[in-house]
């Protein structure tokens, strides 16, 4: 399904990836994402999957996971909520999944594919750079408070 209006609204207003586009910038945006709920339990995305697209989390929540040496024992990585993105490793790459995705609170999701973003950007660059740019801010406040987390164990 594609974004309505109120789904870019909601955009704009709650996810900080889209924190340096402006109302008209969204709603020019919003034509290259689609929706998708997906309930508590639902895998968006294995380890080791091809990368389809990364998730825009407008409620709900995920769980990030990453296998370990022990098989079938994976380790939670990430709790990441509404506000936030997951899987924006494949917006640049392309290369397979490096962690399981899955909802453990069901979740209202917009989704960009590289395809579509590849087509964002050629038809609107303006657009394309500042949401790269939000999407860039967005893993520097995960990737800075990762850091920290790391500095308190040792």
């Amino acid at each position: 399904m594609s974004v309505g209006a109120d789904v870019c609204e909601r955009m704009r207003n709650d996810l900080c990836c889209f924190l340096f586009l402006t109302e008209s910038d969204v709603a020019r945006a919003g034509a290259y994402f689609t929706c998708h709920r997906a309930p508590a339990g639902e895998v968006l995305w294995h380890e080791g999957d091809p990368s389809s697209h990364v998730v825009f989390i407008l409620s709900g929540r995920l769980a990030i996971k990453k296998e370990t040496e022990f098989p079938g024992r994976p380790v939670i990585v990430g709790l990441y909520g509404a506000g936030t993105i997951a899987g924006e490793l494949c917006i640049l790459t392309g290369k397979p999944r490096v962690v399981t995705a899955e909802v453990v609170e069901d979740a209202s999701l917009l989704q960009l594919s590289p395809a579509d973003f590849q087509k964002l950007v050629e038809d609107a660059p303006d657009v394309g750079v500042k949401l790269l740019k939000g999407m860039l801010h967005a893993v520097s406040i995960r990737l800075s408070a990762s850091f920290s987390r790391l500095a308190s164990i040792f």
